[in-house]
């Protein structure tokens, strides 16, 4: 049973959504967890990496038995029963979200949610959808502290009014900095409601969700549109999909 049928208000059956999640990282594994659950129509999962033993307490889709084992087709051997049980059919994409199948992939989908660990393909995803017109969920996760936002197909404020571009320096990850597993789990189930929230047009955009798990607080942060931003401001110069803007990219 979809955990949907709790809120008959809603306007839109989740059976008719079609979803990409980037990254099958600690932030992806709950995520897609949540969806199955939810019963969306089809689960998109996009990565090309492997099960890591060093990752296990934060990706909960996986076991010692899927070590060294492609990540997609481990997740969807955990998730088959569940998405048989609520409906959902299962896609795999054996790639990275790269700038020459970005805005194809964007375009193909009802929400794009995205768990990338790296600001290369957080930007990538967050400027192909705004091309597209599809609505985007972010999360990201490190130490001690995780955040969640989403930005509405309109794409007004986005990622580039909080952040404006890939950082010129290497920036501290989870493999580098490390991660509390509970606090990436917390962020991967909000990252889902919140994209379930947006498709059915009730999302809580404009809203920057933290979590620190030190102190087991959850604040809400206002994100302002930026008249300048790149991306959505009132004279935008990105159009197109530039590989030179993303060397790094990878989910």
């Amino acid at each position: 049973m979809s955990i949907l049928t709790a809120e008959r208000a809603l306007p839109s059956p989740a059976a008719g959504w079609r979803v990409l999640l980037v990254g099958l990282g600690g932030l992806g594994c709950p995520a897609a967890l949540a969806l199955v659950r939810a019963g969306v129509g089809v689960l998109r999962l996009c990565d090309d990496d492997q099960v890591d033993e060093a990752n296990l307490h934060r990706q909960i889709l996986f076991g010692p038995q899927d070590v060294g084992t492609d990540k997609l087709r481990a997740a969807e051997r955990t998730l088959r029963p569940l998405a048989q049980a609520s409906g959902t059919r299962i896609e795999l994409v054996h790639s990275r979200f790269l700038p020459e199948n970005a805005r194809a992939l964007a375009r193909d989908v009802d929400l794009v949610i995205e768990g990338a660990d790296n600001f290369a393909t957080k930007f990538l995803v967050a400027d192909a959808c705004h091309l597209e017109g599809r609505p985007l969920v972010h999360g990201a996760g490190l130490r001690w502290l995780g955040t969640a936002w989403s930005v509405t197909a309109a794409g007004r404020p986005c990622y580039r009014c909080l952040f404006e571009d890939v950082p010129a320096e290497p920036v501290a990850n989870c493999d580098a900095a490390g991660v509390m597993g509970p606090v990436v789990g917390i962020i991967g189930a909000l990252m889902a409601e919140l994209g379930l929230r947006t498709l059915s047009a009730r999302g809580a955009c404009n809203q920057l969700w933290t979590v620190d798990g030190k102190t087991d607080t959850l604040r809400q942060v206002p994100v302002a549109a930026r008249v300048d931003c790149p991306l959505c401001g009132s004279a935008p110069s990105i159009h197109e999909i530039e590989e030179s803007r993303y060397l790094a990219a990878s989910a």
